[in-house]
């Protein structure tokens, strides 16, 4: 029996795009089904004791730019720390996700996140904009109507029952992947979620 992923990030996440072609690669290798969960950690930081970056001691701010330095380069991975538009709003292309996730499946979500991550810390593009959003859909050869879908009251209720789900299932960071249960928080976290898959 294949396993699950619950996939729970957010779409401006620096470290969800250090680690998502790995997790990719991973669950296509261990024939594991991805939930693509994207989520609102404005909602769940007060409740997990989580600070936006901003609101962060100046250590802890100044660290994490040491250590996405230090990723980057280990992981040979292009990526601005301080790109042009961060921080960013991620709500528009989390729900432009979650659009792409439930009309085409979770493969198109894959691929869709994938290039948001890139236009944020590669591409130095702005995701909150409409217009970016849209091209990026076309970039992926995504049917542009997605983005209609995307600003509609179901896709806004699954985003709200996703960062639910996350709360009660215990996420407090992102990346977080949750295999039966047992949440992984972190790209760092990849080589023992393998080891659970492997199992």
């Amino acid at each position: 029996m294949s396993s699950t992923i619950d996939y729970y990030f957010t779409p401006q996440s620096p470290w969800t795009y250090l680690g998502h072609q790995r997790f990719v690669t991973m669950a296509r290798e261990a024939e594991a089904s991805v939930r693509v969960l994207p989520v609102d950690f404005g909602k769940i930081f007060p409740i997990s004791g989580g600070l936006p970056l901003g609101q962060r001691a100046p250590q802890r701010q100044a660290y994490r730019l040491v250590e996405l330095q230090r990723f980057s380069q280990h992981l040979n991975m292009p990526l601005n720390r301080q790109p042009k538009f961060f921080p960013v709003g991620g709500d528009p292309a989390a729900r432009l996700i979650i659009a792409a996730s439930q009309q085409l499946g979770s493969e198109a979500a894959l691929q869709l996140a994938g290039a948001v991550f890139q236009a944020v810390w590669v591409q130095e593009r702005n995701i909150a904009d409409e217009q970016v959003l849209t091209d990026i859909l076309k970039e992926c050869a995504l049917d542009a109507e997605l983005a209609e879908q995307a600003r509609g009251s179901a896709v806004q209720q699954q985003y709200e029952a996703q960062t639910q789900q996350a709360i009660d299932a215990g996420v407090f960071g992102a990346p977080s992947y949750v295999l039966d249960g047992e949440i992984f928080w972190g790209q760092d976290r990849l080589d023992l979620l393998a080891k659970k898959l492997a199992a």
